[in-house]
């Protein structure tokens, strides 16, 4: 069996030291049935792979190498283990699995379904137990009207058990419209559907004339980042929910229309920004690339300044070594893209926030869009950016956090016309590569420019042993 690697290529774990007894699964629930080892080798033996890659997140570790054990020797295939990418579990780390020349990925636990680039995928959830009569008994408690119009949401670790609670309600509800994960067996995509909705992995069928605005939503799941993303994007539903782990419902006490006021404070912030710093926040999601070409885009197309940023997975800390970036866009898959950048030294934006602050001709509509590919062009909420602004977009306006006149600048940012060596002579160092670059014109007002190179004034020296042993007890050094 292969040798287990850390998807970040930091350090290599071997299995002897993965601490036992750390993973989330039931004890109750045998292996073979939460890993779905028979649909998993099912997988790897009818495509023919040799190299398969399974990633699994740090809770689930414990098991990595009784599963990896078994399926290579029901299959007969190599097999690779990956720990979480640098940005999150719920992501497929294609680019760990290309290092191994992995032809799929197996990914177990949380995620968010967002598709990968190039490998095959199945996703292995996790089959988290859940109690169907007593989710069935809070429904019917908190939704008393047999005539709801309700649409039932799940998180992927439960959605196994969606079947069942439908044959529990669905002769007691006729309007009640259970969601499914998109597989090729579940959705025939070249057929079209009527009122089909078709979002985050998941689709459902809702009847067009009531309109899914005036549906209710019902998710069996853990309050986290993937109830918050379903309820900013249908911030026009009502949400309530049932928890597993408690075994309670309750309608949903997030105030949306707070959140909404959030995420358009800093649509204005975005607005007043000049340097944006656009951070990569995955590698697997298909389409990254294309959007962060369309970010710069937009970005230089309203007059500003773009650096585009791979640091990993962002924290105050990493993001805080660039003071001269006014504002960063995070460019991740939906469930991370939400961060909350109050303890950030400049605020994180999403895509679709920081074209608002761009694009004259997209306003806002009510509706918040967290999936990045919608705004790629061709796909349904892209809006093209005006060839000719009008007079009215092109007048200053006030900005609504500094009070002051905000010159708006939505042509192409002109570049350095050529000019002969005697003008750049007679120029400043400091104004002519302010004309160059934001950040190099904030570098050079630094007191503090890093430590000076001194290119060709160091001797060179032949290396020579350095001291040994830790700062605190070098080996040189005499005992107290």
């Amino acid at each position: 069996m292969a040798t287990p690697f850390s998807s970040d290529g930091a350090e290599v774990m071997q299995r002897g030291v993965i601490p036992a007894g750390a993973g989330s699964r039931p004890p109750t629930i045998e292996a073979d049935e939460f890993y779905e080892l028979k649909r998993a080798t099912a997988f790897v033996s009818d495509n023919g792979f040799t190299k398969v890659a399974l990633q699994f997140p740090d809770e689930l570790l414990s098991d990595s190498a009784v599963v990896a054990a078994r399926m290579e020797e029901a299959t007969g295939a190599k097999m690779y283990i990956l720990g979480d990418t640098s940005y999150g579990s719920c992501c497929v780390d294609e680019v760990a699995a290309e290092h191994v020349g992995a032809e799929a990925v197996v990914h177990y636990g949380p995620a968010c379904l967002s598709p990968c680039r190039k490998l095959p995928v199945l996703h292995v959830f996790g089959r988290q137990p859940l109690d169907v009569m007593r989710c069935a008994e809070v429904f019917r408690e908190l939704h008393p009207d047999f005539q709801a119009h309700v649409v039932v949401l799940s998180d992927v670790a439960y959605s196994h058990a969606i079947d069942n609670l439908a044959t529990q309600l669905q002769s007691i509800y006729p309007n009640v419209v259970f969601s499914q994960l998109d597989n090729k067996e579940a959705l025939d995509l070249a057929q079209p559907v009527s009122g089909l909705v078709q979002q985050f992995g998941r689709h459902f069928a809702v009847d067009k004339q009531h309109g899914l605005e005036n549906y209710t939503m019902f998710y069996v799941g853990c309050e986290g980042r993937e109830l918050t993303n379903f309820m900013l994007s249908w911030n026009q539903c009502s949400f309530s929910s049932f928890d597993p782990r408690t075994g309670q419902g309750r309608w949903e006490t997030l105030d949306v229309n707070r959140a909404l006021r959030r995420r358009l404070y800093l649509v204005e912030r975005a607005r007043d920004a000049q340097v944006v710093g656009i951070v990569v926040g995955t590698l697997g999601v298909a389409d990254y690339l294309s959007v962060l070409d369309h970010l710069r885009g937009v970005i230089h197309r309203a007059g500003k300044r773009a650096y585009t940023l791979a640091v990993g997975k962002p924290n105050p800390a990493k993001l805080a070594n660039f003071l001269e970036i006014e504002i960063f866009v995070l460019v991740a898959c939906p469930q991370n893209s939400l961060l909350d950048s109050a303890d950030f030294y400049r605020p994180l934006v999403t895509p679709y926030e920081m074209e608002m602050a761009c694009n004259p001709a997209r306003a806002w509509t009510g509706s918040y869009i967290t999936d990045f590919r919608n705004l790629l062009p061709g796909a349904c909420e892209h809006i093209p950016f005006p060839s000719k602004v009008s007079e009215a977009d092109s007048e200053p306006d006030i900005s609504l956090i500094t009070g002051e006149l905000r010159s708006v600048c939505l042509s192409p940012a002109p570049n350095p016309e050529p000019t002969s060596s005697t003008a750049v002579t007679c120029r400043s160092h400091s104004h002519a590569i302010a004309e160059i670059s934001p950040a190099a014109s904030f570098l050079e007002s630094r007191s503090w420019q890093g430590l000076e190179q001194q290119l060709g004034q160091t001797p060179v020296t032949k290396a020579v042993a350095g001291r040994r042993g830790i700062a605190i007890a070098y080996e040189d050094e005499p005992c107290a």
